[in-house]
């Protein structure tokens, strides 16, 4: 059934007319909004920055983990570091120095890895398929699979638990915005798969399911298809092949990157896009109240404009319920910015349920990251 909001419509006081633009001199800008940024908001301006606190204590403090940190090889997707976690999704991060001698198979969703270092193969149920850093790979729920890296990988892991991953619907800008399906790439069976079965020794296949891993052996080696039809298959987009939709006179919201949906949670990419032109219109990212959504950030690569202290291979946690927007650094470039365009690639995930933190991750945890939107003032 479909929602009704309660939306009484007014403007109080000193107040722009136009979300992230023409704010009253010297305000600062918090959204406040209903199912991430799709529902009714409301847009409050402050004398002062949002997030300008001199002390936070509580488990609503947001997190910090440099996942970088995190050099160990593992030589299964299924004992690899845990991150974060709900009923809803694993976020795993995993280091792979070496080809699999073992194929993987998950039981309990359709995988996504998001390749952040290093390349490879890819071999499945489907073929083959070639990967470098910045290509995401979405392996549907059952398939069999492992990994040969020709230079060592360090991967971000998202699975959909008990669900699967659809594409947005993209409304008004029509299917080929964002970026066109055409440059979805699927596995072949070509040289190097059939070169690949030619190893056809025993083979143990680990299967997840509800957390547990089960072990399948075969007497040979099981990727032995000679040909499928259908529309069903593992598919290959890199973010070279993004194109975010920007506008010169608004700073559009996170959600309009989204590049995989599950029913739970979202995932965008940011990619590099011009700053906005418009001398009125907001040009770092909004504070604002993330009262429906826990929000993940892992950085891949370039200058995050609206973080300091953030390198690639870092990933940022802020619960739902936490005000937050960007840094104060960052704030100097809020109308007026030093440079055409930004110079970042990330992976956000969204997800409506909140998250736990996993055991992996104490010892690489920036716990200082809750100051960093400290002032001198």
């Amino acid at each position: 059934m479909a929602r009704k909001w309660i939306t009484p419509s007014r403007i109080e006081g000193e107040a722009s007319r136009q979300a992230h633009a023409d704010m009253p001199k010297g305000t600062y800008e918090r959204e406040i909004s209903k199912e991430g940024f799709f529902g009714p908001a409301a847009f409050m301006h402050h004398k002062r920055p949002p997030t300008s606190w001199v002390n936070f204590e509580g488990p609503l403090r947001p997190r910090a983990f440099d996942l970088a940190a995190l050099n160990h090889s593992y030589k299964s997707p299924w004992t690899a570091d845990r991150i974060l976690h709900n009923n809803a999704t694993e976020i795993r991060f995993w280091r792979l120095d070496q080809p699999m001698d073992v194929l993987a198979r998950n039981a309990d969703g359709d995988q996504l890895l998001f390749i952040h270092d290093g390349e490879g193969d890819l071999y499945c149920d489907y073929g083959h398929l070639s990967f470098e850093a910045g290509d995401y790979i979405m392996l549907p729920r059952g398939t069999m699979w492992r990994l040969a890296p020709s230079k060592a990988v360090s991967i971000l892991m998202i699975e959909a638990t008990n669900n699967h991953y659809t594409l947005p619907d993209k409304g008004l800008l029509g299917p080929h915005a964002i970026f066109d399906p055409a440059v979805l790439e699927a596995p072949s069976i070509n040289d190097a798969f059939r070169e690949h079965q030619s190893n056809d020794d025993e083979t143990h296949v680990e299967i997840k399911k509800r957390g547990q891993v089960s072990v399948a052996t075969y007497p040979y080696n099981p990727l032995d298809v000679v040909g499928w039809h259908g529309e069903l298959a593992p598919v290959k987009l890199n973010v070279r092949d993004v194109r975010p939709i920007m506008s010169h006179r608004y700073h559009v919201p996170p959600s309009a990157h989204t590049t995989f949906l599950s029913d739970r949670f979202v995932v965008c990419t940011f990619a590099p896009r011009p700053f906005e032109t418009d001398p009125g219109a907001l040009k770092v990212p909004f504070f604002h109240n993330n009262d429906d959504y826990d929000e993940v950030l892992f950085y891949h690569a370039g200058d995050f404009f609206s973080r300091d202290n953030i390198d690639a291979g870092m990933m940022t946690f802020h619960p739902s319920g936490f005000t937050h927007g960007p840094h104060p650094k960052a704030l100097e470039n809020m109308l007026v910015s030093k440079k055409p365009a930004t110079d970042e690639y990330a992976v956000m995930i969204d997800t409506r349920d909140p998250l736990d933190v996993g055991p992996d991750v104490d010892a690489v945890e920036n716990k200082d990251y809750v100051n960093s939107w400290r002032t001198s003032e």
